[in-house]
């Protein structure tokens, strides 16, 4: 007598398929899920490159509908930004992957217009100033969410027109590529441009007048839930408050509009390109070269009577979009005497351009070490180095040149010390297994003392054959920790 078996069906769930399917969060491909977007947002690149107006619209609403769109947006409010587990005046954050599918269903299934709701205004230390703090505005998370799939849909078409000498929050670019542009026009022995207008606007983010902003934006789709963002006012401390101007500093969207709507300041200070030739693209001779970060820029001018009337252009120009100068923070100066513009001192000294770390940055790093090791006296070296180790790599970049060891730089997140016994020797078999090889080394037979981080060129590592060479292992052996030829600076 033969059984028949009935066919158990199996269950399939599709991630990046039909709407109507039932989404698992762990399961979601986000490769592909990236590369649809990344994709469209390219197309609406070269449209707005083309000038293809029609075409561009008709991309940024299909943007706005992607179910791929929202996947990624979802994703970088509730995993990624650094803000994820802050909430806003709603008190809701969005942690599990069952209430990360919810939110991604609303989003994309909706039909109730959003209204929406306003920031959560908290304050957080301002960098370089002594008890002055920074207003940040928090929105709800589903504003976030909307405030992500919105730039992806925007950023692309202005990507496309933003000025060349424009780097802050703009993808693949950041503060060194700014430093770099000020190497380029003021580096040589006799640079043309000599005087610098060092230049700051005053509470940026906080002053932007909302009906330039959103003239600039034309005929964007979602030009009316930005406009809802702008106006939806602040909760502080309990009591509500109306906004006739700014963008929230803390939204998604914020660092965006503030590009939108500083573009065309290299245009106003009188900044103007080669349009034919062999130099085609680069600065035309005579003309100032203005090097914007954000709401933080400098001017480097031929003369001090040109970086006067740069300063006396721009301060016309930014009246209508509601922004002024800092008068505390804007001066004009010389190569020679120098200036400090993010995070770093540029100067001429001797007919040479220096560049390095501010005074004021390192101070800064050196304050925040300085707290979390005597908040941490008394534990063992492990608990010490693993809150240390998140700064080193923000060093490394402040020091791409050498300032900080490479061993720091490279050792990411390994407790190193806890790998690290003093005297004890370390076969080549133990070093491959334990995987930190470029990090190990032998110590003499010295008392344990102190672990901390030497001090760049402060002692170099010997050959290693000449440190083992002598020294036996408890098996009566002679064994070589590591056949490195060069010396390399280590952690002690």
């Amino acid at each position: 007598m033969t059984t028949r078996q009935t066919a158990t069906p199996v269950r399939v769930v599709v991630v990046n398929g039909p709407e109507g399917e039932l989404l698992d969060w762990d399961a979601v491909d986000w490769r592909t899920t990236q590369d649809d977007v990344r994709r469209l947002r390219q197309r609406i690149f070269t449209a707005s490159q083309a000038g293809d107006l029609k075409r561009v619209r008709n991309l940024q609403k299909l943007m706005l509908r992607s179910r791929a769109n929202t996947l990624v947006s979802v994703r970088r409010v509730t995993e990624l930004n650094a803000g994820r587990k802050t909430a806003g005046v709603d008190g809701k954050v969005v942690q599990r992957p069952e209430a990360k599918v919810e939110l991604v269903d609303w989003l994309q299934h909706s039909t109730e217009p959003w209204q929406a709701r306003p920031v959560k205004r908290v304050y957080i230390p301002k960098k370089g100033s002594t008890g002055k703090r920074r207003p940040l505005g928090i929105p709800v998370i589903v504003d976030r969410c909307l405030q992500a799939r919105v730039v992806n849909a925007l950023e692309p078409e202005w990507e496309a027109l933003f000025e060349s000498r424009s780097y802050g929050f703009r993808p693949g670019r950041g503060c060194h590529d700014a430093i770099d542009a000020i190497f380029h026009v003021a580096r040589g022995a006799n640079p043309r441009r000599c005087w610098v207008l060092d230049a700051d606007l005053a509470a940026a983010f906080d002053r932007i007048d909302h009906s330039h902003l959103l003239s600039q934006l034309g005929t964007f789709p979602a030009r009316g839930l930005i406009s809802d963002w702008l106006k939806a006012g602040m909760i502080d401390r309990g009591r509500f408050s109306p906004t006739e101007e700014g963008t929230p500093q803390g939204g998604v969207a914020s660092p965006l509009l503030l590009n939108v709507a500083l573009h065309g300041m290299e245009w106003a200070a009188g900044v103007r390109y080669q349009q034919t030739g062999v130099n085609a693209g680069y600065t035309a001779p005579g003309s100032p070269v203005l090097i914007r970060y954000a709401d933080d820029l400098v001017a480097l001018c031929h003369t001090r009577d040109e970086a006067e009337q740069v300063k006396a252009r721009l301060t016309e120009w930014l009246a209508p979009r509601g922004l002024t100068f800092n008068e505390d923070k804007t001066r004009i100066v010389t190569l020679d005497e120098g200036f400090d513009f993010l995070g770093f001192t540029v100067r001429r000294q001797s007919g040479k351009l220096l560049i390095k770390p501010s005074k004021a940055a390192l101070r800064r790093i050196r304050e925040r070490l300085r707290t979390e090791m005597r908040a941490l006296r008394g534990a063992n070296a492990s608990m010490v180095l693993i809150p240390a180790q998140p700064h080193h790599p923000g060093l490394g970049r402040l020091l791409p040149d050498g300032g900080v060891q490479r061993g720091i730089r490279s050792a990411g997140q390994v407790p190193v010390a806890t790998h690290l016994q003093v005297g004890q020797v370390w076969s080549r078999e133990q070093i491959e297994e334990v995987g930190y090889g470029p990090l190990l080394r032998c110590v003499q037979q010295v008392p344990a003392g102190p672990v901390g981080v030497r001090r760049p060129r402060q002692r170099r590592l010997l050959h290693q054959n000449r440190l083992d060479q002598h020294r036996p292992t408890p098996d009566g052996q002679r064994r070589v920790v590591s056949g490195r030829s060069r010396s390399r600076p280590v952690l002690g």
